[in-house]
């Protein structure tokens, strides 16, 4: 099968993109290198057994309509977005130029060139502040930042384009994601600029008093998710996390014991759009996808951090 990968040259893109190659599919990743990097991609452009073709586009662009019905592929796995919070709060026409026009050029070409599927990267902040935890899909979805609310927007035309062309689709709802190649220089890496911190013996910052609470899942297990909607779920939004609530205070607590970290850490405000507590329930995933978590947080937190030491080394 031939799967586009759009911003397959960052965190989640690239190891979705190794697991897709490994598994003997075709991959064309389309990439515009703001966030993403070329190295995260090292193993799947070295590998000549492989069928993999990088191009370096920004989905704003309506270039990429015709550029995805030249690629035909199966499948499009569309993880391109602008993902900064705080930045969506200061340029929200930034935010939705590529979270919205950049999503309708995907969904275009999608058309355009005949796609059976299209898997969406959605976030839990769609939700906004929740009113029952765990959340499930059903609950209301009253988005708090301009990000949010363009990720809500997608939701909105997947379904259009569904009834309109017949354009499969599968939302995956994503926890806090976390692992190996996460920027720790951007402001949703919680464990990537906490590990990082520590390991200079720098004081990291937590924007609140610690007590609020995520569910910190593992990337293996999101790109697992992602695998598995190639050809179940469609039609469905579905929560992929852990179901497990963890406290940032509690996150840095076990980050500092695996790092030999003794400081405490330096507090500051909440930044505007966060939310106090989000944890997902993912039992939709389960039914439809197969889908349960298999990384503790002990061990992904312990993964992640030797991945940091050995890019140190």
């Amino acid at each position: 099968m031939r799967i586009l990968v759009t911003g397959g040259a960052g965190f989640i893109g690239s190891h979705l993109v190794d697991r897709l190659l490994a598994e003997g599919h075709d991959v064309d990743v389309i990439d515009d290198l703001s966030t993403g990097s070329l190295s995260n991609l090292s193993g799947a452009r070295q590998n000549s057994n492989r069928k993999f073709s990088f191009h370096r586009m920004d989905i704003r662009s309506s270039g990429v309509i015709d550029a995805i019905a030249k690629i035909k592929p199966n499948v499009v796995m569309h993880l391109a977005a602008q993902t900064d919070v705080s930045s969506s709060m200061g340029k929200p026409a930034f935010d939705a130029e590529t979270n919205v026009i950049g999503s309708i050029n995907v969904l275009e070409g999608c058309v355009k060139a005949g796609v059976e599927k299209i898997i969406f990267a959605c976030t839990a902040g769609v939700y906004g502040d929740p009113q029952n935890l765990p959340l499930r899909e059903g609950h209301p979805m009253e988005p708090m930042s301009p990000y949010a609310v363009s990720k809500r927007a997608v939701l909105d035309y997947l379904q259009t384009y569904r009834s309109s062309h017949g354009l499969e689709y599968v939302a995956l709802i994503l926890a806090n994601v976390y692992g190996p190649r996460q920027n720790a220089q951007q402001e949703g890496g919680a464990v990537s600029i906490f590990a990082t911190k520590m390991m200079r013996r720098e004081r990291p910052m937590i924007y609140g008093d610690g007590t609020q609470t995520r569910d910190f899942i593992y990337v293996d297990d999101v790109v697992d998710a992602f695998v598995r909607s190639i050809d179940r779920g469609s039609g469905l939004a579905m929560n992929i996390s852990t179901g497990v609530s963890t406290s940032v205070q509690k996150l840095f607590d076990t980050i500092a014991a695996r790092t030999s970290y003794k400081d405490p850490a330096r507090y500051g405000e909440r930044r505007a759009g966060e939310i106090q507590d989000s944890l997902l329930d993912y039992k939709r995933a389960e039914l439809h996808l197969g889908y349960t978590p298999f990384t503790s947080l002990e061990d992904g937190i312990g993964r992640t951090i030797e991945w940091y030491r050995a890019q140190n080394r």
